[in-house]
């Protein structure tokens, strides 16, 4: 992919990110032993929208791009909807490896019975094109701006409708007003207190967890695509972090969001992909996994040729349970881009987390009740300085990202970390980052509102292998929100040994909540 402007989390971190809207709505300042004692006595609902939209988009002297989207927006206030999504092509013109990524606001306004209007507003980063340097006329500079009106019909559990939208890329060719189609679906979804972290959930709450929210898994898998008979100049294995997302909604079967970024053989080639699988148990620690994708992804065609970017990608995978809530799995699967010549046999290792919401419904479970997990997720506005590459001096990069905090215990936590660039890096749109590793930080008392903290990571960026070290405190606003300012220095090499560094700052808002989990 042409450097991707924005490496997403799943669908559900685009939900916890919309939340953040919801808190800052509907929270007011108090003090935090306050809030937690309003809270800690039950689980809270959140209503929210999934929206698919498809759109064609000329492109002056070449072929149209087509772009689905995929969006999560929270409710904030009546009509009244913030969240965050992602674009990729499918059908229409040789730009597979394009993605694009917003942050916005949606509206919807009922008109006469099921009738509705809506509109939007949002801005993000993203790049792509037919190649690296067809990339810059496409794309710009990256940054881009968004927005619609239309109506809908609401059929109760979905909706559908038609907008005009107009989306325009600084600097860029893509800048233009079209029609657009949609599906809206709403869901809901419980919180907790972030103070109940480890603590169980009352009988009442456990029960209730059970019947709404279900089975979940959280898979981090390394994977690898052996090309075979390439077409494009790139030959090599090309080797990929994944996390997938998947929601059981019947005993055995599930729908699953998954997000794929190269880290060797084409650095920050990616994919988005959704589909649906089934789980046979074999055993009590074996388990087989059968499921298929469909989506998007690639770099640029002349590079890896998945043409317009469609994907489908069935795949096996056998897990050997650890425990009772974590298992090792290897995988085998086949990717191809059917109006490309990519072909690939996949192989993989992946780390399955096992995410159950409560006991049974009916109360005759005898396992112990689900208790809180809590959980950190931060909207970061992230500036690379001082920033060198092959020992030439080059210009600051300016980037949005997303942090997700899983804690391990009081003191430390695992950072998950994408960002990416809405200025040019090099002459180019998309600069990004994504990142893991491990964080500490001091302790923070009910009544205590600062907290220090630092964090080592390791990932890629556009070059290749990247280490990120930061430290910075973090201000706790209320139990759901709080600031945080952030330094440090990222270090990458590039496969044909060219040192990247660059020195960051970093303002965040985090959203502190708690999900049920047993």
């Amino acid at each position: 992919m042409i450097r991707p402007a924005a490496l997403r989390p799943l669908a559900t971190a685009a939900t916890l990110l919309a939340a953040a809207g919801a808190a800052m709505a509907q929270s007011t300042p108090t003090s935090i032993s306050t809030a937690a004692n309003t809270e800690a006595s039950g689980l809270r609902q959140n209503d929210a929208l999934i929206k698919l939209e498809y759109q064609t988009i000329k492109v002056p002297g070449d072929r149209p791009i087509d772009l689905a989207s995929f969006h999560v927006f929270n409710k904030v206030l009546d009509g009244v909807y913030i969240g965050a999504g992602f674009y990729a092509p499918l059908l229409k013109g040789a730009y597979g490896g394009f993605v694009a990524a917003d942050l916005g606001a949606h509206l919807k306004q009922p008109l006469a019975g099921p009738l509705f209007l809506t509109a939007g507003l949002s801005a993000g980063g993203g790049g792509g094109g037919r190649s690296v340097e067809h990339s810059k006329l496409l794309s710009g500079s990256g940054g881009f701006t968004r927005g619609y009106l239309g109506l809908g019909y609401d059929f109760g559990s979905f909706s559908v409708g038609a907008t005009v939208s107009r989306m325009k890329f600084r600097q860029a060719i893509i800048d233009g007003t079209q029609a657009s189609v949609f599906l809206e679906m709403p869901f809901s979804y419980l919180t907790g207190p972030f103070s109940g972290h480890e603590q169980p959930l009352p009988p009442e709450d456990d029960r209730r967890a059970a019947r709404e929210m279900g089975e979940n898994m959280l898979t981090l898998s390394a994977d690898n695509y052996r090309q075979r008979s390439p077409q494009g100049s790139n030959k090599s294995t090309i080797s990929l972090a994944d996390l997938q997302y998947a929601h059981f909604f019947s005993t055995d079967s599930y729908w699953f969001a998954a997000l794929g970024m190269a880290y060797r053989g084409l650095p920050l080639y990616n994919q988005l992909l959704g589909g649906v699988g089934q789980r046979w148990k074999l055993s009590p620690a074996l388990t087989l996994y059968g499921q298929l994708g469909l989506g998007s992804g690639g770099y640029a065609p002349d590079i890896i040729d998945t043409d317009a970017g469609l994907l489908i990608y069935p795949k096996l995978q056998a897990e050997y349970a650890l425990s009772r809530d974590l298992g090792l799995a290897v995988s085998l699967g086949y990717m191809a881009a059917p109006k490309g010549s990519s072909r690939n046999q996949t192989f993989g290792l992946s780390l399955i987390h096992h995410l159950r919401s409560g006991g049974a419904s009916d109360g005759a479970s005898l396992l112990p009740p689900a208790s809180y997990q809590g959980l950190r997720l931060a909207v970061l506005q992230q500036t690379d300085y001082h920033l060198s590459y092959r020992d030439i001096d080059r210009s600051t990069v300016k980037m949005m990202g997303l942090q997700l905090d899983i804690p391990l215990g009081q003191r430390f936590y695992l950072p998950l970390q994408a960002s990416g660039a809405y200025n040019a890096y090099l002459g180019y749109p998309g600069y990004a980052e994504i990142l893991a590793g491990l964080g500490v930080q001091t302790l923070a008392a009910a009544d205590e509102r600062w907290q220090g903290f630092g964090q080592l990571m390791a990932g890629a960026n556009v070059h290749g292998k990247a280490v990120k070290a930061n430290a910075g405190i973090r201000y706790i606003l209320n139990e759901r929100l709080a600031l945080s300012l952030s330094a440090g220095r990222i270090e990458a090499r590039s496969s044909t040994g060219g040192r990247f560094h660059a020195d960051n700052i970093a303002f965040g808002l985090d959203y502190r909540f708690a999900i049920p989990t047993r």
